[in-house]
């Protein structure tokens, strides 16, 4: 159900919208996962991937490979890691682009921005634990038994 009428169910205008949208968006929809080690630690399901950031891939042709990003190219959707890469007809070799949900995050690479950023993601997932399972309190349950 659709609470806001802003909002656009409509398949044609959703591919437009991620298919046209700007960098800054794609930074968050070319986000991954964390290990089970990072998302305890941290308290953060995902992230979006950054240059230099550890992953393994675990989907796919590559799947068991693990390096460090060295790309991450927005416009084409992928992410270019350290040992990934094929051979071209002339000899040359070229990095492999991965679909950035297709890998974990093993190992970030942190600054303070980075370090604000997981913070502030982390104190919003533990106010939301907070909340869950509370939706109805005793007293309200009683109220309306009476």
């Amino acid at each position: 159900m659709k609470y806001n009428p802003r909002v656009s169910s409509s398949r044609r205008k959703n591919r437009k919208a991620h298919f046209t949208a700007p960098s800054s968006v794609r930074r968050l929809l070319m986000s991954a996962p964390l290990t089970l080690e990072l998302r305890s630690k941290y308290n953060v399901r995902s992230m979006p991937v950054r240059k230099d950031d550890e992953v393994q891939v675990v989907r796919g042709t590559y799947k068991g490979r693990e390096g460090k990003v060295v790309q991450v190219y927005r416009r084409k959707w992928v992410i270019q890691i350290e040992r990934i890469t094929r051979e071209k007809v002339n000899g040359s070799t070229v990095n492999v682009g991965v679909n950035p949900s297709k890998v974990v995050i093993t190992k970030l690479r942190l600054d303070k921005d980075r370090k604000s950023l997981l913070d502030r993601k982390a104190k919003g997932r533990v106010a939301a634990d907070k909340d869950k399972g509370a939706k109805f309190s005793a007293e309200d349950i009683m109220q309306s038994i009476d």
